[in-house]
Order: C-alpha cells, then sequence, then structure tokens
C-alpha cells in the first residue's frame, strides 16, 4: 500500500451522545483538536453539550436524531468540523454515512465505507473470513427464511442461532432449541433486524452451547500496518449483550492469543480496514471459530486501554489524519483489567429497563479505577436512549488484584433513583465460579446470579425513614422498602418468589384482570386479539424501550377479554395493556 498524505484535522464534530462522546472529545482535546457536539431538539443540557467546545441542534423530524444522517453532515457543515467521530452505536457502522461523509469533504473517523459495508453484513463477513482461511461456525451462506432455517436444521442440528446479516450488539439475534421454536426465532430475529437496521435479512448459524466470547481488538493505519492489540473475554451476557469484559481472557493462553491475533490481522487486511475493529470469535473445546466484525470502536475498548498503554480513540483520531501507527507490534498485556457496565436495568427483573432521573450518583475513585459516564447528580435516563449509565473499569497487577479491587470500587458506586445492574455486579463477583474465570456464554442461565440479587422497589418521595428496613450489606448499611407480603429476615437481604430462567425479556406486572406495563416504551407488537385463551406467561405484547424488547406475558391463564394497545403505541408504565379474565373466573 502505498503512503497516505496527512489530512489536517482542527474541529471534530461527535456524532454520539453520552460517555463514548465525552471519552472522544477528552481525545481531541489532548490532541489539540476543537470539539463540537450534536444533540436534539428536547434533551435538556446533556453533560456532553457541556464538555464541548461547540454545541449543535440537530435539525432532524426523526424521533432519534442521531440517526439522521442529513442533519448530522449539515450539522458538520455549519460547525466548519474537518472530521466527524461517530462513537459506537447510531451512525458508527453506516457505509453510507461513511461515504456521505467522504464526499462532503469531511473525514470520517473510522474504516472506508467499502470495508464497512463488507464486514458490517454478517453474510458478507463470514464470506470474507472463508476466503482468508479463518475458521467459521457451521452456517448458511446467504440469507434464509423460516423454512429454509428448518432445513439447515436438519442437516446440522439444534441449537440455531438465527442472526440480522446487518446487524450487531445482540440486535436481530435469537436461538431456536428445537424445529418448533423456529418460526418465532426467525420472526423475531428479522422483525428486530428491520426495526434497527432497516433490513430484514436473516441467516443462520450452528448454536455453540458452551462457548467464550472471546474478541481480538485490531488497529489498523493507510500505510500497510495492521497490528492485534490482544484478546477481550466479553462471555457474560444477558441477551446476547455484554455485561462484563476483561483482558486478558482467563481461558486464554499464550499459543491461543497468538493465533488468534495472527488471525485477525490477516482478516483485516484482507478486507482493507483502517482504523480501530474488532473482530469477534466463538472459543469452545480449543477450537476458535469467526463471529463477526465490529467496524468501530467498541464500548469495551478501555480494558485493553488499560493492559497496553495505548489510548486507541487518540490513535484513531492520528490514523484518520493520514498518520501511521504509532506502534508496529503489539505489547504484551500488562497487569489485568475488567470493565462492568452500570446499566439502568433490574436484573432481579430479568433486566428489565428502568429509565427516570439519577437522584443520586456517585462514582468510586482511587488507584486503578476508571469511571466512563455522561451522567452525574439529577441526570434522566431517557427511554429512548440505551440502558448505559457508566462503565466501571478496574486494573490491577494480576486478576485476582483486578477482581478485589473491582468488589471494592462496585460496593463505593452509589446510584439512586433508577434500578441498576450494581447488586447485579456485586453478586457476580463473589461468585466462585467467576472468581476462578470458569464461565461460558450461558453463564447467567445457568447459575443463580441472578436469583440473589433483590428486586428494586421505586421509594415514594414521600417516604418516612421509619418506613424503611435498614439492611446491611459488605458492612454497609442500605434503607430500603420491601414490598408488601415479604417479611425481613433480621440484617439480611429479603427473600424472594422463584423465578423463572433468564430469557429474552420477559416480564409480568398483574392486578387481578388488569395487564399493565411494568415499563415505559413503544409496543412493538401485540400478539392476542379480544376472546383468545391464554396460559400462563404467554405471550401478550412486546414493548421496546432503551434498545431492548421486553415481553410480557399473561399473568395468569384466562381469557383476553380487551386489549388495549396496538403496534407503534407509547405506553407509560403502569400503563393498561390487556383485561385477562381468569381461568376459573372465565369458565
Amino acid at each position: 500500500m502505498t503512503a497516505q498524505r496527512v489530512r489536517t484535522i482542527r474541529t471534530v464534530l461527535v456524532a454520539n451522545r453520552g460517555e463514548i462522546a465525552i471519552r472522544v472529545m477528552r481525545a481531541c482535546r489532548e490532541e489539540g483538536l476543537s470539539t463540537v457536539a450534536v444533540v436534539s431538539k428536547d434533551e435538556v443540557d446533556p453533560l456532553h453539550a457541556r464538555y464541548a467546545d461547540t454545541t449543535l441542534t440537530l435539525q432532524s423530524s426523526l424521533a432519534l436524531p442521531y440517526l439522521d444522517i442529513r442533519a448530522v453532515l449539515q450539522a458538520a457543515v455549519a460547525s466548519g468540523a474537518d472530521a466527524v467521530h461517530p462513537g459506537y452505536g447510531f451512525l458508527a457502522e453506516n457505509a453510507a454515512f461513511a461515504e456521505a461523509c467522504e464526499q462532503a469533504g469531511i473525514i470520517f473517523v473510522g474504516p472506508p465505507a467499502q470495508a464497512i459495508a463488507v464486514m458490517g453484513d454478517k453474510v458478507a463477513a463470514r464470506a470474507a473470513a472463508t476466503a482468508a482461511g479463518v475458521p467459521v461456525v457451521p452456517g448458511t451462506d446467504g440469507p434464509v427464511d423460516a423454512a429454509g432455517a428448518r432445513a439447515f436444521g436438519e442437516q446440522f442440528g439444534y441449537p440455531l442461532a438465527l442472526k440480522a446479516a446487518a446487524g450487531g450488539g445482540g440486535r436481530g439475534f435469537r436461538v431456536a432449541f428445537a424445529a418448533a421454536e423456529v418460526d418465532d426465532a426467525w420472526t423475531g430475529a428479522s422483525g428486530e433486524a428491520a426495526r434497527y437496521f432497516a433490513n430484514p435479512t436473516v441467516y443462520v448459524e450452528r448454536y455453540l452451547d458452551h462457548p467464550r466470547h472471546i474478541e481480538i481488538q485490531v488497529m489498523a493505519d493507510r500505510h500497510g500496518n495492521v497490528v492485534a492489540l490482544g484478546e477481550r473475554d466479553c462471555s457474560i451476557q444477558r441477551r446476547h449483550q455484554k455485561l462484563v469484559e476483561e483482558a486478558p481472557s482467563p481461558a486464554v493462553d499464550a499459543e491461543l492469543r497468538a493465533a488468534m491475533n495472527a488471525t485477525a490481522e490477516r482478516l483485516a487486511r484482507a478486507v482493507g480496514y483502517v482504523g480501530a475493529g474488532t473482530l469477534e470469535f466463538l472459543v469452545q473445546d480449543g477450537a476458535f471459530y469467526f463471529l463477526e466484525m465490529n467496524t468501530r470502536i467498541q464500548v469495551e475498548h478501555p480494558v485493553t486501554e488499560a493492559v497496553t498503554g495505548i489510548d486507541l480513540v487518540r490513535e484513531q483520531l492520528r490514523v484518520a489524519g493520514g498518520a501511521p501507527l504509532s506502534f508496529r507490534s503489539a505489547p504484551q498485556p500488562w497487569g489485568h483489567a475488567i470493565e462492568c457496565r452500570i446499566n439502568a436495568e433490574d436484573a432481579a427483573r430479568e433486566f428489565t429497563p428502568t429509565p427516570g432521573k439519577l437522584s443520586v450518583f456517585r462514582p468510586p475513585s482511587g488507584f486503578g479505577v476508571r469511571v466512563d459516564t455522561g451522567f452525574e447528580n439529577g441526570g434522566v435516563i431517557e427511554p429512548r436512549f440505551d440502558s448505559l449509565i457508566a462503565k466501571l473499569i478496574v486494573w490491577g497487577r494480576d486478576r485476582d488484584e483486578a477482581v478485589s479491587r473491582l468488589r471494592r470500587a462496585l460496593n463505593d458506586f452509589e446510584v439512586g433513583g433508577v434500578a441498576t445492574t450494581l447488586p447485579f455486579h456485586r453478586a457476580l463477583v463473589r461468585n466462585p465460579d467467576f472468581i476462578r474465570g470458569d464461565y461460558d456464554t450461558r453463564f447467567l442461565e445457568q447459575s443463580n446470579i441472578v436469583d440473589l440479587v433483590a428486586p428494586w422497589i421505586p421509594e415514594p418521595a414521600d417516604a418516612a425513614a421509619d418506613d424503611l428496613l435498614p439492611v446491611e450489606v459488605d458492612g454497609r448499611t442500605y434503607h430500603v422498602r420491601l414490598p408488601t407480603g415479604i417479611a425481613a429476615r433480621g440484617r439480611s437481604t429479603p427473600a424472594q418468589a422463584p423465578r423463572s430462567k433468564l430469557r429474552a425479556g420477559k416480564t409480568n406486572v398483574k392486578t387481578g384482570a388488569e395487564l399493565r406495563s411494568p415499563i415505559q416504551g413503544t409496543v412493538l407488537r401485540v400478539a392476542v386479539e379480544p376472546g383468545a385463551r391464554v396460559e400462563a406467561g404467554q405471550l401478550i405484547c412486546i414493548i421496546e424501550a432503551m434498545k431492548m424488547e421486553n415481553e410480557i406475558g399473561a399473568q395468569h391463564a384466562g381469557v383476553v377479554q380487551d386489549v388495549h394497545v396496538t403496534a407503534g403505541q407509547a405506553i407509560q408504565v403502569g400503563g393498561m395493556i390487556a383485561l385477562i379474565e381468569p381461568a376459573a373466573t372465565a369458565d
């Protein structure tokens, strides 16, 4: 590859929000670059806008203006920006956006549009991997319908993974464990793919039953240099989305690391990749298989930064301007880093999203502790955006030290006003299997971690101190209100009723015949009509909240008397979904 000229970057528009926007802007400031933030019309003084040098409001009629290519480019031109950094999500893996930036004479801080197009389409990416001699999970060479998926299952066996060709981040992903589940899985994957990626195409892969999810970070420049920077273990997930990431992986030895790094570099070169990217693999029984490539910086990039000492975002900015990589080979991992995603979700209620206002936000600090966030006290977690509140990253000289530091930092982290994944993480870091590093992608399905987390109960604004029960956890006292029917057991956490195994966001809220919504969001699908007989737990509707689909099931067996929602309708917490007369009454 011939040397590329250096293109001057003075001002960067960050086409994103929240913690990643601030993360990018910090790197820009360290590079001596000016920053431009963009906001939607109804956002109220977000933190990333206050951090930027300049802020512009996106002139768009879309519900999510950050997805409006025209509006973002108008803002970039109006601000005089030389470059656009998309962060992750929104437009980060949109080849049309990358191409539109180049046509407008604006540098896209990311890979070439052609590389995004090839690796962003999962079917094309599988073909590119196969051509480059990279092992892939057995799957279809092109899109399939439900019948095609069943035919694949008959040939290769179950379970199957039905995946959006244009997907990523766990979107458009369903698993069928038997032929009878294929139709629903295909419909769910295709429908979600159409909503998130405007492409309903689905393909099928064999679903490995106990893999580790291992990804390799790569950096490449326009001078022919491609360097793999080691792995991250992302196996602890809910709904096929990551909750915890660590580097290096407890399951990867030096020989496997070298093989995976070399494979990642070979595939990145084969597709002409430039910038930061991540190649994801499944590792099972000593073998690894290419899964997909994320053509952007990842949410979990800080753990790689912690063990390599390389600022990946600054490197992105330099490469985008035409400079070569500041390194030619990957440093050996130095110490161990772990990241926990602190989301506005109630783990005890199957990670149901909990948008709302942060009445308390006190992140931890200290040696080896990093918190990336876009919020502060009084910040609002909006239902139309992602549920991520903050990323907690810790570093230690070895994994034991990192785990002990993480345990302390999680205890120091205080968030009030919404349910968060903090209780889940606090339980996780005390689990013997996690402490040993012995887990895979089905860890949450097969452990009782979630069952150990008490459900979050919103505290009434007028609650009196003597109405609350003191609960001691790890030497700290919390004051909580218990739901009716749950008695206190001294100074221990309350007992819980048995709950179903974690599945794709199933949530029930019941008050007699009334089925009401536990979350604020948008109704995507209604699965029943008046007069239908339903069993307890049977799907009634799907509500999207904070980029997650939540299946609302019947609270009991009976007959649907009335349905109060339609697809596309907004619904608030407590909003009426349906009237379901109990079976005994209906009969």
